[in-house]
This record gives structure tokens, C-alpha cells and sequence, in this order.
């Protein structure tokens, strides 16, 4: 694990905690090129109305937008919870080059938690997956939300 991944992985977390202080799930992501952030989100679909609202997604679109693009190819996502299905289908069409993850899903996690999309080798493209970096904070920040919403 690279010192680089942590750095970004804290920038995923602190837009998570905007998130869980908009009274979404916090969940933060970021997607990075050559050490540059091209877009960034957190999960906003209770404010947006919109279930594509997801961290992953709303970084990846600024990311393409940003670029002019919808192919982004050397680029990475830190995200702070494990993609779900819905994002990891769009990781896999941008052909993202590396996702790098917080806390693990069991519930919907599609980076091998529940299924691997990445792995399937009847698909053309395999994103490199890096999970458990920063686990702890990311998994703390999900049951702390989730504790004072039960309350």
C-alpha cells in the first residue's frame, strides 16, 4: 500500500463526512490521474432524487466531463466503501484502471464481497482492485451514521 493511496483515501473520507453531515450514507469517492483529482462526490441520492447518486458515480462523471471523456483509462478511484453492482458496471465501461476501497460491503459489494465483476474473465476489461485501505475509518464512519439513525 502506497503512502499516495492513504493520502487520497483521506480526501474520500472527509467528502464522506459531508455525506453523513447531508444525512446521506457516507460514502466519499475520488478519482485520481497522475496525482491529480479530475472529480470527486459523495452519495447524495435522498437530496438529489436520484438513485445513480452514488459517491463513485458522481466522481466519475466530473472526472469525464473534466476530460471530455467518457473513457478513463489511467485513472484510479478511491472510494470508501466497496462499489456496488450499479458502480462497478460504470468503473467497467469508463475502464478505469485501479480502484482502491475502504470498508468491504457484504450486503452489496461487487468487488468480490457479494460478487466480482472484475475477476469475470468473459469481460474485456479488468480493473486492478485494492481494498482495505483505511478500513477501519471508513467501516467506523458507516456504523456511527447508521447507530445514531437506529436512535
Amino acid at each position: 500500500m502506497k503512502d499516495e493511496d492513504e493520502a487520497f483515501m483521506g480526501e474520500a473520507l472527509n467528502l464522506a463526512q459531508q455525506a453523513a453531515q447531508a444525512g446521506e450514507v457516507p460514502v466519499g469517492a475520488l478519482l485520481v490521474q497522475e496525482g491529480r483529482i479530475l472529480g470527486y462526490g459523495h452519495n447524495s441520492p435522498l437530496s438529489a432524487c436520484d438513485p445513480s447518486a452514488h459517491a463513485e458515480m458522481q466522481a466519475i462523471r466530473m472526472a469525464a466531463r473534466t476530460l471530455n471523456n467518457y473513457r478513463l483509462p489511467e485513472c484510479t478511484l478511491y472510494v470508501t466503501l466497496e462499489p456496488c453492482c450499479m458502480c462497478a458496471g460504470v468503473i467497467q465501461h469508463a475502464r478505469l484502471k485501479r480502484v482502491v476501497y475502504g470498508a468491504a460491503d457484504p450486503k452489496t459489494g461487487a468487488c468480490g464481497s457479494v460478487v466480482d465483476l472484475f475477476s469475470d474473465p468473459r469481460l474485456n476489461h479488468h480493473t486492478q482492485i485494492l481494498g482495505g485501505v483505511c478500513t477501519e475509518a471508513s467501516a467506523e464512519l458507516l456504523r456511527s451514521f447508521f447507530r445514531a439513525r437506529r436512535s
